[in-house]
């Protein structure tokens, strides 16, 4: 995490080794969108500018001051809320279906159950396990195993 932005650094990583010929070739169409698209339109920044910077060399927090200078810098609130966006994005949302799409294709269909977001994809899709954020689910159930008794509206 750089700024407080989780997606950032990513974004950044991405562009270097890209340009050092090391970026597998399933990462290349998406360079400048999908989340760096989001990251991009967020920061105001575009994403031929935003390499041209990273390419000239600097700290990934100088680089983020650089996006704050030449493009907008956001608030604490709006980088919480943005975070929030990137982090459940497919989970019960418009991207849901593409989510399902890319477990298909990658061959990891079978993690559909533990796979609930994008970023979850993500890390299973290179070889690492997500945490496990259910802890943080709302409750289906009472204390002691009753069925709740009140239903939402």
């Amino acid at each position: 995490m750089v700024g407080g932005l989780v997606y950032f650094p990513r974004m950044l990583d991405k562009i270097r080794l890209y340009a050092r010929g090391d970026l597998p070739e399933a990462y290349h169409n998406n360079l400048g969108r999908e989340f760096d698209g989001h990251c991009l339109a967020f920061l105001h920044i575009k994403y031929a500018e935003l390499r041209e910077r990273v390419l000239a060399g600097g700290s990934d927090e100088e680089i983020l001051e650089w996006c704050y200078a030449n493009g907008r810098r956001p608030g604490e609130g709006e980088i919480e809320i943005f975070n929030g966006f990137m982090q459940k994005a497919g989970w019960r949302d418009v991207s849901s279906e593409r989510l399902a799409i890319l477990l298909q294709r990658s061959g990891l269909g079978h993690l559909d159950q533990q796979c609930a977001t994008r970023f979850d994809f993500i890390e299973f899709d290179e070889g690492r396990t997500p945490p496990d954020f259910r802890r943080w689910e709302p409750p289906r159930f009472a204390k002691w195993g009753q069925p709740l008794t009140h239903r939402c509206a």
